[in-house]
């Protein structure tokens, strides 16, 4: 008998199959083209502490291989989520991640502490809550000029350590591809007690209109994402996995059952698929028969068998 299963933090995963933040929605968006229990897990909408409208103007352009995206966090809120999109997430048997950004310290860390509050209040009635977090830290701080808290080390030191503070919830952060050292930022959060670390986000990009003269976006620039950039968060993975102990959650243009193999080779203990799931609306349910029917093929038993062999 061949086991997908893996161990994030001591959450349990059938599978290591995880939908990404903000291209899945909450789980009951693609609830009609497959079930959300055949995945490991799904991490939510990006939520900050404060509702969200998000960004003006065009938030979507398709490019060579893959999206550009300025979405902008579009998001109800903790508390909304928390009233509203909760007991949706929970009732599949598959884990449920909330991913939390923000615009200063101090949202990141009441925004964390009302999740948490949550969880503790649901475990005393026997009602499942988040069963993990994943830390953002790619939004700009209001209070540095806009910069992101993901891209300098020791800036990013002070939310995690400030966020493990407030939470004894599973923590991980999803860490930046435009950060100045990537493997530096996953050492420093695994120092601060992060429980693990996921990559990589999308990468700072641009798309011009030729005809109107001006950015296809009213913020200038947006993320890329998909198959495009899978090749160097390939090798950032890669890099990070041998630099920390704790697990690592890869992604960054996943649209087969070979790149899962890939990652998992590099090191990561789970991926997590986004664009793809834009481009085939059944991505989650084919990657997982997908994997499954490889792991059969290639007489693999756990997929720690081939877990960061190179």
């Amino acid at each position: 008998m061949i086991s997908m299963a893996c161990n994030i933090a001591g959450v349990p995963f059938k599978n290591p199959i995880i939908m990404a933040s903000g291209t899945f929605g909450f789980g009951r968006e693609y609830a009609e083209f497959y079930s959300p229990e055949l995945l490991g897990g799904i991490v939510g909408k990006g939520l900050t502490l404060h509702p969200k409208a998000g960004n003006t103007g065009s938030r979507i352009h398709e490019t060579a291989s893959g999206m550009l995206n300025s979405v902008g966090l579009e998001n109800p809120g903790v508390a909304a989520f928390l009233k509203d999109e909760l007991d949706d997430m929970t009732r599949w048997n598959t884990a449920v991640i909330a991913n939390v950004g923000g615009s200063n310290l101090e949202e990141y860390v009441q925004a964390v502490a009302m999740i948490t509050e949550n969880a503790q209040k649901r475990r005393t009635m026997n009602r499942r809550g988040v069963d993990m977090l994943e830390l953002n830290i790619s939004c700009p701080n209001v209070k540095q000029g806009g910069m992101q808290f993901g891209i300098q080390t020791e800036v990013a030191r002070d939310v995690v350590r400030q966020v493990r503070n407030v939470t004894a919830l599973p923590l991980v952060v999803k860490l930046s591809p435009n950060a100045e050292n990537i493997t530096q930022m996953a050492v420093m959060c695994e120092e601060e007690g992060a429980d693990g670390v996921s990559l990589i986000n999308t990468f700072s990009a641009m798309k011009i209109d030729i005809r109107r003269r001006r950015s296809v976006f009213a913020n200038t620039y947006a993320g890329l994402s998909g198959p495009a950039i899978k090749p160097i968060a390939l090798r950032m993975v890669h890099q990070v996995a041998q630099a920390v102990s704790i697990p690592v959650i890869g992604m960054g243009g996943i649209s087969s059952v070979e790149d899962i193999i890939e990652f998992i080779m590099a090191g990561a203990a789970a991926i997590q698929v986004g664009t793809y799931n834009f481009v085939h609306l059944h991505a989650g349910a084919e990657l997982v028969y997908g994997l499954e029917q490889w792991m059969q093929q290639e007489k693999v038993q756990s997929l720690d068998e081939i877990r960061g062999i190179l």
